[in-house]
């Protein structure tokens, strides 16, 4: 039986060194309640998009508006991610990630037990406020469970539940619906959420301090600023009319001066523009932007790729599908352990070169592939983005100051955040032009964004 009780870390606010870690035992048990939060949160940012129509139906509810379902949890999610991480460096990250992960629980229940649209999309708001509160500080966390020459490990664990959990949230959807109604999409996370409050509260470390003023203004720019990036991106992917993406973008433009006049004179920033001088720093944020995006190019379109133009049914979409996680799973640890001996740049620019191969090979598919023909190009495609994520959040982590963890968590955060939304409205604007195959032309700007990722990732080894 583990010592739950072993000494935590002192709460000061002046420790200039990088931490050393929990003791073997202790490390174990705080790594099992953040991959099982990571992942019940990062798992229902992609479940509710399968059951979607079912919920439409039984709360009457037309398409459009249970589009709320989603758009609520992101919304919440994207607008909140850096405030808490701020917060997270003022009032311990362990404070921030119990809290988080107490209001997802309760707000799971109260999404399971809504009984119209609107119920469930305030308790979406929520149930996303909570997932923001996990998330933001998840890796600043893991920076202080692991001592540093381990770290590759660590960050390597958590990039394989987030990669599973993204992949296989459509299959888990449609595995509960088949058995019971929506609301035990929401009602299975309860049990697991309060097993994890319950390791959480004696082993998670307790990290050092900030005695900076928490800036109230510049999260309130923050959640503007975000909310309409998203907002502006999903109007214009759905071709709306320009007067009504103009005045959103002109808006976004106008709020995102302001947030950034107001973030440059500050020690420690809420948009961490302190980190991005630092060109390793900033090198491996736009990597990570970039291939989550190509991720969300791909797995939003393949869906359709594989059932519309190659004419396969769902059950074999779900099973083609498979190669990509599975060999994520396989592949996240070994390169996470790689990369505490080798240099991130060179692991993760080797790869993205790996995904963008293997995306322009999907868009090259014969006009009849055979499946095995499907499966080797898409385990190369898991292979490439399992090499490259674990390497290049360790380099996002060490490459800020142990004191500004919570601000390098968050742009981690962000950064899959913004990179997924961004793959998911370039689908939509392929998917409308006429005249175009939209999943193929989605393909290939997926690979072209994973090849700018393996060249940013290559130039931090010039930046060291």
């Amino acid at each position: 039986m583990p010592d739950l009780t072993a000494p935590s870390m002192p709460a000061d606010a002046t420790v200039p060194s990088p931490p050393e870690g929990l003791p073997p035992g202790r490390r174990g048990w705080a790594m099992a309640t953040v991959l099982i939060a990571v992942g019940l949160a990062t798992l229902d940012t992609a479940i509710a998009n399968t059951a979607l129509p079912t919920i439409a139906a039984d709360l009457h509810a037309s398409p459009a508006a249970s589009v709320w379902v989603v758009n609520a949890y992101q919304l919440a999610l994207v607008a909140t991610v850096l405030p808490f991480a701020a917060l997270g460096d003022k009032l311990g990250y362990r404070r921030i990630y119990i809290g988080g992960l107490a209001v997802f629980t309760v707000a799971s229940a109260v999404c399971a037990l809504s009984w119209s649209l609107p119920t469930l999309a305030v308790a979406r708001v929520l149930q996303g406020l909570g997932a923001s509160g996990i998330m933001s500080v998840n890796v600043a966390l893991i920076r202080f469970i692991y001592p540093p020459a381990m770290l590759g490990r660590g960050v390597g664990n958590n990039a394989l539940v987030v990669a599973i959990a993204f992949a296989v949230g459509p299959t888990v959807a449609s595995a509960i619906l088949s058995v019971a109604p929506w609301p035990y999409l929401f009602a299975i996370n309860v049990p697991l959420g309060a097993l994890a409050v319950a390791i959480a509260l004696p082993t998670l470390p307790r990290t050092p301090l900030s005695d900076r003023r928490f800036d109230l203004p510049s999260a309130v720019l923050n959640a503007v600023t975000f909310s309409l990036f998203v907002i502006t991106l999903a109007e214009a992917s759905h071709a709306a009319r320009l007067r009504i993406v103009l005045p959103l973008f002109a808006v976004f433009l106008l709020v995102t001066l302001v947030f950034l006049r107001r973030q440059l004179p500050l020690a420690a920033p809420m948009l961490p523009i302190d980190l991005f001088r630092r060109p390793l720093f900033t090198l491996s944020a736009v990597t990570a932007v970039c291939s989550f995006a190509a991720q969300g190019l791909a797995f939003v379109s393949l869906p359709f790729f594989f059932q519309n133009e190659l004419g396969r049914s769902a059950v074999d979409t779900g099973l083609l599908m498979t190669p990509w996680p599975v060999v994520v799973a396989i592949m996240a640890p070994i390169a996470g352990r790689l990369s505490d001996h080798y240099p991130p740049a060179i692991l993760g620019g080797v790869g993205m070169a790996g995904l963008a191969l293997g995306m322009l090979l999907l868009g090259a598919l014969p006009a009849h592939p055979t499946t095995p023909d499907i499966i080797w190009r898409m385990a190369i495609c898991g292979a490439g983005f399992g090499f490259f994520q674990s390497p290049n959040l360790r380099a996002l982590m060490t490459s800020a100051p142990p004191e500004r963890s919570g601000g390098a968590s968050g742009v981690v955060a962000t950064s899959r955040l913004l990179g997924q939304a961004s793959g998911a409205a370039l689908v939509a604007a392929c998917f409308s032009i006429e005249g175009v195959q939209g999943p193929s032309l989605a393909l290939l700007l997926g690979a072209g964004f994973s090849g700018a990722a393996s060249v940013a990732s290559f130039m931090r080894l010039a930046a060291r």
